[in-house]
Parts: structure tokens; sequence; C-alpha cells
């Protein structure tokens, strides 16, 4: 029945079901062009340094749903202009190793010509009041189409192992299981968060260490 719901909220909204799906096609190319990038950083890393700071790439689009949802959230119209307003409609996570790693993966990727950054949120040195923590890069690429050039925005977050192993079983248990999380519980996650930032401290400075008696 939601679903059903949803679907004609769609067609209220864009009247044209594969029109909305052919607009998703630059977010998809933008995924495409931001992943391979990061994936030829990670690589020439690898083979400079034989190590790879890269753990873990995805890339995601939005789901027609998620953006009605979303534009109806935001009180932004429902048509192509709206969605215009939103910079998270293609994303990439980029889960690195170690908090060192996040930074420098960052600036490689920054020094790309045609990359622009239209905004910066430093989510590891001023972590969230629920105690989450990743650098989110919002960067526009251009995509070249048959009617011309696009810029099209795709939201990265860059994460430690830490980092993503938390954020994501918070989700699970705050969002997805649509639980009332009390100030008890937003406390324990909070302490949990704080716990793992300690350990990626520390496993850091075992890296290094090990790191400076090889060379």
């Amino acid at each position: 029945m939601i679903v059903k719901v949803k679907k004609m909220k769609l067609e209220q909204a864009f009247k044209d079901y594969k029109q909305l799906r052919q607009m998703m096609y630059p977010y998809r190319t933008a995924t495409h062009i931001i992943k391979a990038k990061l994936e030829s950083i990670d690589d020439e890393l690898k083979c400079e340094n034989t190590y790879s700071p890269i753990h873990m790439i995805q890339s995601r689009i939005k789901s027609p749903e998620s953006i009605i949802d979303k534009l109806e959230r935001k009180g932004y119209p429902k048509t192509n202009n709206g969605m215009k307003c939103l910079n998270d409609i293609a994303g990439i996570r980029v889960v690195c190793h170690y908090i060192n790693d996040i930074q420098y993966i960052s600036q490689l990727l920054l020094l790309h010509e045609d990359i622009r950054l239209i905004k910066k949120s430093n989510y590891i040195d001023y972590p969230k009041e629920s105690g989450y923590r990743s650098l989110h890069l919002v960067v526009k690429v251009p995509i070249y189409t048959k009617d011309g050039i696009i810029s099209v925005p795709v939201e990265i977050q860059l994460r430690t192992i830490a980092m993503d192993c938390w954020a994501s079983l918070e989700h699970e248990l705050y969002y997805k299981n649509h639980y009332t999380v009390c100030e008890d519980m937003s406390r324990q996650l909070k302490e949990c968060a704080e716990q793992m930032a300690k350990t990626d401290d520390k496993m850091q400075k075992i890296y290094q260490q090990l790191h400076n008696k090889t060379q």
C-alpha cells in the first residue's frame, strides 16, 4: 500500500515516471566518474607505496521515492528545478583504513581540474551531536550529454572503517527499525562513537610507528 501511494506521488509530481528515470542519468554518470577517479588514485598510491589507503568504495543514487520524500521535507517543488536544489542525489562513500588517509585522498581528488568543490563539512574534527564522524564533500563534475555539458553535484563521504561501522549500526538501530531512541540510548551511542574514535587514533599511531621502523 505504501509503495502504491509513493508511486502515485511520483506520477502526480512528474506525470511521466520514465522522464524522471531519464533525469537520473547524469547522476549515475557522475558517480561512475568520481568512483573511477578514486580507484585510479588508490591504484597509483598502491603502485608507488605498495599500500592501498582505500578499504572500500560504494556508490548509490537516491531512488525516485526518496527524492520525492526529501523534496517534500525541504519544501522544494517536485520538479526538475526542485531536484537541482538537492546535492545528495548522487552519493559516494569512501572507507579508508586510517584517519590521515581521509584528508590525503580528499586532497588528491580535489586536485583534478574538472572537480569543483561546492561544500566541505568536517564531522571528524567537529563531530555531530550524535557522535557521527565523517568528512563530507559536495563536488560538481561536468557531464557531457547530447544537449551539451552540465555540472552535476555528488556528495562524497569519507570515513574510516571504525566510523563506517558506527554509522551503519547507528542507522540500523535508529532509522530502519523506527525505534524511538531515548536520551540514555543516545548517550550510549555517543559513548560508542567516542570509544571508536579513540581506537582510530591508536591504530593511526601504531601504523605510523610501524611505518617509521620500516623506512
